[in-house]
């Protein structure tokens, strides 16, 4: 069993910075791919960035340059760096593990940036 519990969202005005937090617990494989996506009110979930057991990564467009992914695999441990935050990066953001052919899922947190 795999357990994904992410940290770090809030409200925070436009321009502002975030720091959100995902640990993996359970039977971690060493190779997995992990990441982040966002879902806002009325769309579907869509990726934000994702980064490899070997640290290649991907992004969406619409945060390039402003978000920065990192993993800490002696940790089974993903973070998302959100700088120059916009009021359209609102939503509840997952953290997502893919090894061995299955997928897992936090429960979200919750990000609102303000205008």
């Amino acid at each position: 069993q795999v357990q994904l519990v992410e940290s770090g969202g809030g409200l925070v005005q436009a321009g502002g910075s975030l720091r959100l937090s995902c640990a993996a617990s359970g039977s971690i494989f060493s190779i997995n791919a992990m990441g982040w996506y966002r879902q806002a009110p009325g769309k579907q979930r869509e990726l934000v960035a994702a980064i490899t057991s070997a640290g290649s990564t991907n992004y969406a467009d619409s945060v390039m340059g402003r978000f920065t992914i990192s993993r800490d695999n002696a940790k089974n441990a993903v973070y998302l760096q959100m700088n120059s935050l916009k009021p359209e990066d609102t939503g509840v953001y997952y953290c997502k593990l893919q090894q061995l052919g299955r997928v897992y899922w936090g429960q979200g947190t919750q990000v609102t940036v303000s205008s």
